[in-house]
């Protein structure tokens, strides 16, 4: 049985919310209490990330099945997912499993060309690298605006206006994430392998305009090609992690997209 550290709060139907790479499941929480007063939500971290033991394979597709096994492990019935990033694209295969009643998928991961894919990871793989010789300084670099701001702009579309402790916390949870490098890695075979059952269930797919990581204009336009029959929203002001810069339209594009479910 797959055990993942979770956080759950709520009453109502399930939904599940998937973080990305190098990420931990506190990045909902500016959306959290909003969900939980309509969903029973379970914030998860995945193997190898945050406070989950690592696969001894990590993948996408390693990731995507231990989720799947969690999910079934807690006796939950094809939850409402939403995923941001490499969660994203979990949420989409699960999705095309027939195993969700809804997605919601923030920035997924999949729907890039060759050079997309190699900027997405050589950028997250460099800026990791320098939390290590930067660690005993990098609290103060973050407590500043222009520190924040040049460190996190591949994440936040409002990194300067990031709480110094979230910023710190988002830094290291990378640095200490035995499953990041993997993962990164096996981005090179990471897409949706079918449309499945996604035909049949509502899907949205939301984009930051600030999305620098994977470019909003031209990985949304792709998402839009590969999902024509998905809802696709553009977040204007944020970046590729929309969830500080726009708590407000990020709870909203979720709760439209699972209050569309029969």
């Amino acid at each position: 049985m797959t055990t993942l550290n979770h956080h759950r709060t709520g009453t109502g139907a399930p939904l599940v919310l998937v973080h990305g790479v190098g990420s931990r499941w506190q990045v909902w929480e500016p959306i959290i209490d909003t969900l939980a007063e309509q969903f029973d939500v379970i914030a998860v971290d995945l193997p190898g990330f945050a406070g989950s033991a690592p696969l001894e394979h990590t993948t996408v597709d390693t990731l995507t099945d231990a989720l799947a096994d969690f999910v079934a492990a807690q006796g939950i019935e094809r939850p409402h997912l939403a995923g941001n990033s490499m969660g994203g694209l979990i949420s989409l295969n699960l999705g095309a499993r027939g195993l969700a009643r809804s997605v919601t998928a923030y920035s997924p991961i999949g729907f890039w060309d060759k050079a997309g894919r190699i900027w997405c990871q050589q950028s997250l793989g460099r800026s990791r690298g320098l939390i290590g010789p930067l660690e005993s300084i990098l609290p103060n670099v973050l407590g500043t605006a222009v520190g924040r701001t040049i460190f996190l702009s591949l994440i936040y579309g409002k990194p300067w206006a990031v709480d110094t402790q979230i910023a710190i916390d988002t830094a290291y949870g990378a640095w200490n994430a035995p499953g990041f490098v993997d993962a990164l890695a096996s981005f090179d075979t990471a897409r949706l392998h079918e449309i499945g059952a996604l035909a049949d269930i509502p899907v949205t797919i939301a984009w930051g305009n600030r999305d620098i990581l994977l470019t909003y204009l031209t990985q949304s336009r792709r998402a839009k090609a590969a999902l024509p029959n998905a809802r696709h929203v553009t977040l204007h002001g944020s970046g590729h992690t929309p969830f500080y810069d726009d708590p407000a339209a990020c709870a909203r594009v979720l709760l439209d997209t699972a209050g569309a479910t029969p």
